[in-house]
């Protein structure tokens, strides 16, 4: 638990998406066809259409620390058929229905941006992040001016078991929570350099994209890239969870949310270091768990929804012109993508590759990371 620190309910300050996308894995079968385009179908589900690359598009230099992703035309969004544990009905139907999309080519970071990384940035601009700055008085609405500091949500694991409909029970804002010191101020990141940033909000994202010469996957690139070439699958790594018995991602095994609730089955107990696992098809690490990747895209509960109504491959899709989230019809949110350390099957198994997740926009958290594309 976190100790000697100013806390108090975050309920106007993080919006976050909650709800479980239920487990689920198929057996499939893949093959190559012949021809100017490689085509990776499955005999699975016949909602996923075949996968097809674009070809002979890969630039000569690379960038450093990213991979080419060809990019072309494949079956976007999931088929879930259950409601989520946490018993918000349609938590699921946001990711509904699958629909085909085509993107072009681009590069991708291997990796979730590092602690190493963004201080380098900071070093270089002076940039102070939101989590750092205090709020002001119409930001958060309702708390008083002596609550208004500096800091940011924190996950603080519960004595013992609580009501999952409760995220507020497991949640904390925390006054010094930055980057720098991502469950406090007597947290640090010191010999953490190949962590994974994270109390970033999108305009930190953004200003950090801006500096690299680069910026955030749209929502379509990020699926497109997780899913390394293959149709349909449940995992960025394929359809079997723990293929010949070892994990793939960094989450949480365990009784949720409770102090020392997680086994560190995977391997690591909280936040990992980035690149511990196997890559996906493109060279991609960490595409499911660790932590969250901000996104582009504005996020919409239905947007799904409006591209398949054309019957068309929808081409590059940049989102939704503006938000739209029925719960929190005020907020501002952007799309997530990948899941984080605290995924779980008792709770929220976002790491499913075709799940979304959602944050308002300058809410950070110590789960939420990003990587970035140009």
């Amino acid at each position: 638990m976190i100790k000697n620190k100013k806390i108090w309910s975050i309920s106007v300050v993080v919006i976050f998406a909650i709800g479980l996308a239920y487990l689920f894995s198929v057996a499939s079968k893949e093959r190559v066809v012949e021809g100017s385009n490689k085509v990776i179908d499955s005999d699975v589900n016949p909602t996923y259409k075949p996968t097809i690359e674009n070809k002979n598009n890969k630039p000569k230099q690379a960038p450093m620390g990213m991979v080419w992703i060809p990019g072309g035309e494949f079956s976007m969004g999931s088929n879930f058929d259950s409601e989520s544990l946490c018993s918000i009905k349609g938590i699921t139907n946001d990711a509904r229905p699958i629909h085909r999309v085509y993107v072009d080519g681009f590069w991708m970071d291997k990796t979730e941006v590092s602690n190493k990384a963004f201080a380098k940035f900071v070093k270089a601009t002076g940039y102070v992040t939101v989590a750092e700055r205090k709020p002001l008085p119409e930001e958060l609405p309702g708390v008083s001016l002596d609550k208004l500091i500096a800091g940011s949500a924190v996950f603080t694991p519960t004595s013992n078991k609580v009501d999952l409909n409760n995220y507020l029970a497991w949640w904390q804002y925390v006054g010094g929570a930055d980057w720098r010191h991502p469950t406090g101020p007597d947290s640090n990141i010191i010999g953490k350099d190949n962590y994974p940033v994270v109390q970033i909000v999108y305009e930190d994202a953004v200003a950090y994209a801006k500096w690299a010469d680069k910026r955030l996957p749209t929502e379509a690139e990020w699926e497109f890239a997780a899913r390394g070439g293959k149709t349909g699958a449940s995992y960025a790594w394929g359809n079997v969870f723990k293929p010949n018995g070892k994990f793939q991602t960094n989450i949480y095994q365990g009784e949720f949310p409770v102090d020392k609730g997680d086994t560190g089955e995977d391997g690591f107990v909280g936040l990992a270091p980035v690149a511990q696992y196997e890559p996906n098809g493109y060279g991609l690490y960490d595409m499911a768990g660790n932590v969250w990747e901000l996104i582009n895209d504005w996020y919409s509960e239905d947007y799904y929804q409006v591209l398949a109504k054309s019957g068309k491959v929808t081409r590059n899709p940049q989102g939704p012109e503006s938000s739209n989230y029925s719960a929190e019809p005020n907020a501002l949110t952007k799309v997530h993508r990948g899941g984080s350390f605290l995924c779980t099957d008792e709770y929220c198994s976002r790491y499913l590759v075709g799940s979304r997740g959602h944050g308002e926009i300058r809410s950070s958290a110590n789960h939420i990371g990003f990587r970035c594309v140009k």
